[in-house]
């Protein structure tokens, strides 16, 4: 048996066995509300990860291009790059205990040396994943911080045009103005 097969029989204990470790990265009260309410509009932070982590398994299991990857993960790193509660590495590190949950998975089969292969192949391709996610989360908070400082740009632009301190047009001549 491939490990491809291994893996589809154990899809959805695999999925919500991660996505436990993934909520676990929230303090206790959090944590338990995400698992706890199915719901996709009392709970779109859960729902966006059950969605992404059980595309993202698939993608994995396809051994598809990073383009797709990025594309299933997007979402959810999207959600964890605004939540300041994380650093980087903590954001991303939960991509990497998909390994330990696979493995405890297909624990009880005997693994034929074809599988064992396939499975350093595959906890490769959990590596990736983890890069792909670091990338995703710095690019999106990189976009954070850009909408924060423009947003903050504008409001002192605003208050310094209330206080009549700015010039409509910079180029003109501010003399000529008062004749």
């Amino acid at each position: 048996m491939r490990l491809e097969q291994l893996l589809n029989e154990h899809t959805e204990q695999i999925v919500t066995k991660w996505f436990n470790a993934l909520a676990g990265t929230y303090p206790l009260n959090t944590a338990q509300f995400l698992k706890s309410i199915p719901d996709t509009f009392a709970n779109p932070v859960g729902n966006i990860a059950r969605q992404s982590l059980r595309a993202l398994f698939a993608e994995l299991l396809a051994a598809n291009d990073h383009k797709s990857l990025t594309a299933s993960l997007d979402p959810l790193i999207r959600v964890r790059a605004v939540q300041t509660m994380f650093t980087p590495s903590q954001a991303t590190a939960f991509v990497l205990e998909l390994k330990p949950i696979v493995r405890q998975c297909i624990a009880e089969t005997s693994l034929s040396p074809e599988v064992t292969a396939d499975l350093k192949a595959f906890e490769t391709r959990v590596d990736e994943l983890l890069l792909l996610a670091f990338d995703v989360f710095v690019n999106c908070r990189e976009t954070v911080y850009q909408i924060k400082a423009s947003q903050e740009k504008s409001r002192f632009y605003r208050a310094f045009a209330r206080a009549g301190l700015v010039r409509e047009d910079p180029d003109a001549d501010p003399d000529s103005a008062s004749s």
